[in-house]
């Protein structure tokens, strides 16, 4: 069977495992972190998976082997020096975007030098939380609503509505339809056909407006997820009416923009509380939630991480060999 290498960015260090890509088997897993504690993002190059970038709250690091040597490239000052989100601009390696608690900030070497292209007017503005970057417009994401720019970051303006005043949890768009941008807030969820101009509601994240009793969330629910039961979205690659969204009551799914979600089964998860949700080409789609990851697979989840021995999973990522990286 074909192997995937798995990268798992946790709170405490950096691991990697070979897995087959059936349900059987063992999972082994190793530290490649070389230290490098309280990760929160991970990139991997889409061209060359020896590349990645690790962003933490000491700063930005990057190898350029695969792990076995890291280099720190970037640092912030002040009292939230937490990297939220690295991202790429599409089809540019170079390019690279960090979402930081102290602003948004850009590269266009690779990492070598760093420019400030966002800072916002409070600190929740300036908590930058999410940022994709799109062909027309750059999406950044904050705790205190959405900013578009459609000139490289030069001048902002901040999303009407709920999305201007909401915490933005993720954002997501398909490569191929630009058009289309999909932004996951405490709100709800909101689509715009338009790069951004014009937004509508598509997802309420009040269980009654969707359909579904509330569930209770347990006192272990981080302050992050307190306010609201939206989690995170994702676009299946290829397919921009096809998405899943991460929910504090499971995994919800729509193939048609948004019109329609029908919820998948819950078998095999240990929690509802779906914090993260990524999909891959090939039906893959994996979750996590606060006890590990998850595959999806014939209506149920099969859990990823039982020798893993990590507090908190935060992120994962797929590279274009259909590696998977958290």
């Amino acid at each position: 069977m074909g192997k995937h290498i798995w990268i798992l960015v946790g709170l405490g260090f950096a691991a990697a495992c070979f897995i087959n890509s059936s349900f059987a088997g063992e999972i082994g897993w190793s530290d490649i972190g070389r230290g490098n504690l309280n990760l929160k993002a991970v990139l991997v190059a889409q061209d060359n998976p020896q590349e990645i970038y690790i962003g933490s709250e000491s700063g930005i690091f990057k190898t350029e082997d695969g792990g076995g040597t890291w280099r720190n490239i970037f640092s912030l000052k002040g009292t939230n020096r937490q990297v939220n989100f690295l991202a790429y601009a599409p089809g540019n390696n170079n390019s690279l975007y960090a979402a930081t608690g102290s602003g948004l900030f850009y590269s266009a070497n690779q990492g070598r030098n760093w420019k400030s292209v966002f800072q916002g007017k409070s600190y929740p503005e300036s908590d930058c939380t999410t940022v994709a970057v799109a062909y027309a417009a750059v999406y950044l994401g904050t705790r205190a609503g959405l900013f578009i720019s459609k000139d490289d970051g030069r001048t902002w303006r901040k999303a009407e509505g709920k999305l201007g005043s909401s915490h933005i949890l993720a954002v997501a768009y398909g490569i191929d339809s630009p058009a289309y941008v999909y932004a996951a807030c405490a709100d709800g969820v909101f689509r715009s056909t338009n790069h951004g101009d014009a937004w509508e509601k598509v997802f309420s994240a009040s269980p009654t407006e969707n359909g579904d009793e509330g569930q209770e969330q347990g006192e272990d629910t981080d302050e992050a997820a307190r306010f609201s039961a939206i989690r995170y979205i994702c676009v299946v690659p290829g397919d921009i009416n096809h998405l899943y969204l991460a929910t504090a009551r499971g995994v919800y799914e729509t193939m048609d923009s948004g019109q329609s979600w029908e919820r998948l089964p819950d078998y095999g998860l240990l929690s509802q509380d779906v914090r993260f949700i990524k999909a891959g080409t090939g039906q893959r789609l994996y979750g996590v939630t606060r006890s590990g990851i998850f595959e999806y697979k014939n209506e149920r989840w099969k859990e990823l991480s039982f020798t893993l021995p990590v507090s908190e999973v935060n992120s994962l990522g797929l590279d274009a060999g259909g590696n998977l990286y958290a």
